[in-house]
């Protein structure tokens, strides 16, 4: 990339739809890297039971509307949704793929690090799942093999996962049978779904601490670079604090924070921490429970 390419702030058009756009090309050369922060960590006594798996609830929308009418051409984030899942797999949890209502899960790839090894080879295994999904609408007639829920970032999340009847059943079910939510950066957004129709003191997730992706930086920042288009058209932070989450991070450092069962991380940069922290709990909890 040149110089001029370095300093060009202005969001890339995506000629597929009106008045579309990918990230500018100088924001990418803050928010991507050809390669994750893998450190190649192994488990050496995997889970090896069969029955728990984890279900990965991704999302299946590829536009996001800006307050300004343009749409940013998003998805799901590549690291955050397959750096964890590399480690999950890893510890002997496979991992099943849904969304609300079965289309393939769309991925920006703008932000896939070709370089990395880990995470392509996750891609491969998993290829064949993320374009042909479950339909989360027939998941939840039966979740008892899940050990845990996995809500990957990406502002595509924001799109559908939040405004799922599904995805409220999910969560639920996880909390009422013990089971765990795992989510970062944009992902929380996904636990706005327990709101559908509760009052705001009933919040599922009220008195949670969590990490999640700044809304400073969706204001700020991620315009400023061209990152996104246009203001948001609504800020995760926000409303999960509007219902009483309390937010840990006000930056984006890779922190990760264990609240009961629920698992979060910042960003991006958290993907390799969250993946670990995930496996580990998994592998702690499944060690108490009978086959």
């Amino acid at each position: 990339m040149n110089d001029t390419q370095q300093e060009d702030r202005r969001p890339t058009p995506d000629t597929a739809e009106e008045n579309a756009c990918f990230p500018s090309p100088y924001s990418l050369t803050q928010y991507t890297s050809s390669k994750t922060d893998f450190d190649g960590t192994t488990y050496p006594n995997p889970y090896k039971g069969g029955k728990w798996k984890v279900l990965m609830i991704a999302s299946q929308e590829r536009y996001l509307m800006m307050k300004n009418g343009k749409f940013f051409s998003t998805g799901n984030h590549p690291v955050e949704m397959l750096l964890p899942m590399y480690h999950m797999d890893l510890a002997g949890f496979e991992v099943d793929i849904a969304t609300p209502s079965g289309d393939p899960v769309k991925l920006e790839m703008w932000a896939f690090p070709q370089e990395d090894e880990v995470v392509k080879a996750t891609y491969e295994k998993y290829r064949a799942k993320l374009k042909a999904p479950k339909k989360l609408p027939d998941v939840v007639k039966d979740l008892d093999h899940y050990i845990g829920v996995f809500i990957p970032g990406g502002h595509g999340v924001l799109n559908d996962v939040p405004f799922s009847e599904d995805v409220k059943k999910a969560l639920f079910w996880a909390r009422d049978n013990d089971r765990y939510v795992i989510s970062l950066c944009h992902g929380p957004a996904g636990l706005l779904a327990a709101s559908l129709g509760e009052k705001k003191e009933d919040f599922l997730f009220r008195g949670y601490e969590i990490c999640v992706f700044p809304d400073s930086l969706d204001t700020g920042a991620n315009i400023e670079i061209g990152y996104i288009p246009g203001p948001m058209p609504w800020l995760v932070g926000e409303r999960l604090r509007e219902l009483g989450v309390k937010i840990l991070n006000s930056d984006i450092t890779g922190k990760v924070h264990k609240d009961r069962r629920l698992l979060t991380g910042d960003s991006p940069l958290a993907s390799n921490n969250l993946g670990k922290l995930a496996a580990e709990t998994l592998l702690a909890d499944v060690a108490t429970r009978s086959l």
